[in-house]
């Protein structure tokens, strides 16, 4: 298992100091900025050494002290939150095949890389693997939105945990489902309810917990 150091930055400016694995870098920069708020799409993305060069005519601002913020877990990790809108349904079998598609060779040699892959109308559509949970959502956020796929009708299965932080990240890129072989945090169930966010944990075998929003899984009942 291998981490570099990569300096992203966004229209020329330094916006973030990345440790990550050494593949899908486009892709990775395109979803960072759009998964934290600092763009709502990319122009372009360019590697440069170890630098990714990503442009936006749609930057939002959002400033490195309130992504620190929100990122920590503390009072404002429910602040400026966008609402999922999304008329996905999946079903049960869908989940479990979500799950079996997020076991990579890679991760089940190691154990030590994450792995996230992304689903959409009955098949895996992109896969990512990285040192940190984080970075394999911004891939395939960034695969998504540089090959113009449309979020709003996709599911991400992912095997690390899910913190709010994680969740956010969702959130913003308008992701309407999350399936994690692992557990959630109040924090991240508590974001996930708040935005409309139908977040799935403990995915193993054909057994997962359902924490918000169980009205997209078909044939399970709402509370």
């Amino acid at each position: 298992v291998i981490e570099d150091q990569f300096g992203l930055l966004l229209n020329g400016s330094p916006v973030a100091g990345m440790v990550a694995s050494r593949d899908q870098l486009r892709e990775l920069g395109a979803g960072y900025v759009i998964t934290e708020g600092l763009a709502a799409c990319v122009d372009k993305v360019e590697l440069d050494g170890d630098r990714i060069l990503v442009s936006s005519c749609t930057c939002c601002g959002i400033g490195e002290k309130e992504r620190e913020t929100g990122s920590s877990g503390g009072t404002s990790f429910l602040s400026n939150l966008p609402h999922v809108d999304s008329e996905i349904r999946i079903t049960p079998d869908d989940v479990v095949a979500i799950t079996q598609g997020i076991e990579t060779e890679l991760w089940r040699k190691t154990g030590g890389v994450h792995c996230s892959v992304l689903w959409q109308e009955g098949r895996l559509i992109a896969k990512s693997s990285d040192v940190g949970r984080h970075n394999t959502v911004d891939k395939l956020v960034g695969h998504a939105v540089l090959n113009n796929v449309d979020l709003s009708r996709c599911v991400i299965g992912c095997t690390g945990r899910q913190p709010a932080g994680m969740v956010r990240k969702c959130v913003r890129a308008g992701i309407p489902v999350i399936v994690s072989r692992a557990a959630s945090t109040d924090k991240g169930i508590a974001t996930a309810a708040a935005a409309g966010l139908t977040l799935i944990g403990f995915s193993r075998g054909d057994r997962f917990t359902i924490y918000t929003h169980p009205h997209r899984i078909l044939g399970i009942g709402t509370f």
